[in-house]
């Protein structure tokens, strides 16, 4: 009598058939998945930013002073528009920070690319070097101007800065209570220098780890000398994306500048020798006017002013092109 083998194979399928996979379970087209994940993220935006920019571009319409709720009776159109615009004190915030702009920018970026080269040519305690860099960033701005204004750049002789200085007989220097000369751009600069190269760098760094090794063999070959020939024609070059979202970034930070103006400025940072865009529709909107009618339209303003040098940038550096050409 013969006994089955249990433990045998299975017969193979027919031939023409095939073992179809398990379809997921979807939702409206969409994997279930997909909307556990994102649907936060996106409940998120749309209550925290979608939400606000559009009350706060119809607020800008309305003569809202001291309301988030204004009457047809309080429509005024693009009143607040041109009067911000025509204000004297805003056109100066917006130009003194596109001049500020167009100097931090450069300096965070060159700042941040040479970090970035050296901490990657380390070959010993690289992380140390990547985590001593980096932890700047996690520092508040708040606490990092306090320690700016009252340990490092203090107007008096017990501060660092004063202190190096009266080792060569300099007097002491007034960093934040003066424009003539205008110090207090020393001081704000080297703070964003110190807490934004570090988050930069990492940035860099991940790019630079991407570039094939074989590219600088192959220059080396063909008789390239390493150090500038091969980071102009080749590392430069595999960095384009990288340095157009780092230089977008920078630019955007700079236009929002407000937390380290506000704290070693006096006056909080309402002075007319380095008001910030911020500060002035912060007083604007929620001072002794309460004008959220104008402060709204002057936020449109700035938001339409950093998407335009934000895209003009953007295409001027070819932001989309592929990486090495």
């Amino acid at each position: 009598m013969a006994v089955t083998d249990k433990t045998a194979d299975p017969a193979p399928a027919a031939a023409g058939t095939s073992r179809r996979p398990r379809r997921r379970r979807t939702f409206g087209g969409r994997t279930l998945a997909f909307w556990y994940f994102v649907g936060p993220f996106l409940l998120g935006l749309l209550i925290f930013t979608y939400i606000p920019v559009g009350w706060s571009a119809y607020l800008s319409l309305f003569d809202a002073r001291n309301t988030v709720t204004p009457t047809s009776d309080d429509f005024v159109g693009f009143d607040n528009y041109v009067t911000m615009l025509g204000n004297e004190d805003f056109r100066r915030s917006l130009i003194t920070f596109t001049v500020f702009a167009a100097i931090i920018v450069p300096i965070t970026f060159a700042s941040s690319l040479g970090l970035a080269l050296a901490v990657n040519k380390v070959r010993i305690m690289r992380a140390f070097f990547r985590s001593v860099f980096f932890l700047p960033f996690a520092c508040s701005y708040v606490v990092a101007s306090l320690v700016w204004k009252m340990s490092i750049f203090a107007g008096v002789r017990y501060g660092m800065a004063n202190t190096v200085l009266g080792w060569f007989g300099i007097e002491n220097i007034p960093w934040l209570f003066g424009n003539d000369p205008p110090w207090f751009w020393l001081v704000i600069a080297t703070l964003r220098l110190w807490i934004q190269c570090g988050f930069y760098m990492i940035l860099f760094i991940a790019a630079l780890q991407q570039i094939p090794e074989h590219l600088y063999e192959a220059a080396y070959m063909d008789g390239a000398k390493p150090g500038w020939q091969t980071f102009w024609h080749i590392t430069l070059p595999h960095l384009r994306a990288s340095s157009v979202a780092v230089l977008m970034l920078v630019l955007i930070a700079a236009y929002q500048a407000f937390d380290e103006f506000w704290n070693l400025l006096p006056n909080s940072g309402n002075v007319p020798y380095a008001r910030t865009p911020l500060i002035y529709l912060f007083h604007t909107s929620l001072g002794t006017s309460q004008d959220l009618g104008r402060g709204s339209a002057g936020a449109l303003i700035l938001a339409l002013l950093i998407a335009i040098v934000t895209l003009f940038q953007g295409k001027l550096l070819g932001f989309g092109k592929p990486e090495g050409r």
